[in-house]
């Protein structure tokens, strides 16, 4: 995919079985538990190769939110720049087992957003 392309779309809630009741119906999305573990359900639409997205569990321990994360070619290049252009890192970068990195960002008007590059 190509740098700045949204890649995943993440919503965040403290009601997970609702949320994915409304997203399934209104999109057609199935659900299936993160192979990691934890409290994510990998969302994947009809027809697709794989996940697109995900719903996290928040159990009540964050703000409800749905947040696009865009693909980049380098995640720590683009949180400098994203921080030059006045936003703000949330959870600076971070590679998974594997190999996939990614951020959390603001951009300036406080609006959450995230980066991510896939694994090689």
């Amino acid at each position: 995919m190509t740098h700045g392309t949204v890649g995943w779309v993440q919503v965040d809630t403290d009601d997970a079985e609702a949320a994915k009741r409304f997203y399934g119906e209104l999109f057609d999305w199935t659900f299936a538990p993160d192979p990691s573990g934890g409290k994510y359900h990998l969302a994947t639409r009809a027809g697709a190769d794989g996940p697109h997205g995900g719903i996290l569990d928040t159990e009540g321990d964050s703000p409800n939110r749905a947040v696009f994360v865009a693909i980049v070619s380098d995640v720590a290049a683009a949180v400098e720049q994203a921080e030059r252009l006045g936003g703000k890192v949330v959870n600076p970068p971070t590679t998974t087992p594997t190999g996939l990195t990614f951020a959390d960002l603001q951009d300036p008007a406080g609006n959450h957003f995230g980066v991510f590059k896939p694994p090689a």
